[in-house]
């Protein structure tokens, strides 16, 4: 079995860091850096593009609603249009700044709120496929509509689940504003990916495990106790013999 492990990088602003940016990536096979959006700002970029490529891990432009204090965690209400010119001038950014650090940006994943409406909106989907430049990649929430949409475009795309959030019955994840939406417990999580891994079938609130398919698992890196976490799943999944490697190779 082999799976890739990504985390939401860079998402630090000026002097402000979010996360350990740089222990996680010695962890993850995959990074998703923010583009000056939902957080992350020209040097934040340049620093964690360069100890990516530095790693050799996989990066992504992980582009959001640009509204650092929300944390790109709410809807900003755009049309369509209005996200497709939103997401390529972040994406564009970040490009520009890789070129910088050496780097190269090969799949987009969008953040947050984004990403969310993306699962179950058509045309906020195709709007941000319109922004993927040619040759990239998407990293998609597993069993959404950006996922179909990516197939039918013709872009490669590849599925992911969540190691620290709760699941519903439909597949998708528990809000933020529930209780019990973000995982704390590091073994506990551990072990329901092992399981996972091994039926393709997630646990969810209120009701039976639900098939999904990934080639990536998420861990964020802003959460509380994200390194401890993110070692623990490490640790298991090679344990269990999974091989831990990016979803582009």
């Amino acid at each position: 079995m082999r799976i890739d492990l990504n985390s939401d990088l860079g998402e630090g602003l000026g002097p402000w860091a979010m996360g350990d940016d740089a222990a996680m990536l010695d962890l993850v096979t995959s990074a998703n850096i923010a583009c000056g959006g939902h957080a992350g700002d020209p040097e934040t970029m340049f620093a964690t593009l360069r100890r990516a490529a530095q790693r050799g891990v996989v990066i992504g432009a992980h582009p959001g609603y640009a509204d650092p204090i929300g944390f790109g965690r709410r809807v900003i209400p755009m049309s369509p249009p209005e996200i497709a010119r939103m997401v390529a001038a972040q994406i564009g950014a970040l490009a520009g700044v890789a070129g910088l650090a050496g780097a190269q940006l090969r799949y987009v994943k969008p953040h947050g709120a984004l990403g969310n409406l993306a699962a179950d909106d058509r045309a906020v989907a195709e709007a941000i496929l319109t922004a993927v430049p040619k040759g990239m990649a998407v990293l998609a929430i597993s069993g959404t509509e950006l996922e179909l949409a990516a197939r039918a475009a013709g872009i490669a795309v590849f599925s992911e689940v969540f190691a620290d959030r709760a699941y519903l019955p439909n597949g998708r994840l528990l809000p933020r504003t529930e209780a019990g939406a973000v995982l704390q417990d590091a073994e506990e999580v551990a072990e329901r990916l092992i399981g996972f891994l091994d039926s393709g079938r997630m646990p969810v609130i209120g009701g039976a495990p639900v098939p999904l398919a990934a080639q990536s698992v998420c861990i964020h890196g802003d959460s509380p106790g994200a390194l401890q976490m993110a070692r623990a799943i490490r640790q298991r999944l090679q344990a269990a013999g999974v091989t831990l490697a990016p979803f582009l190779g």
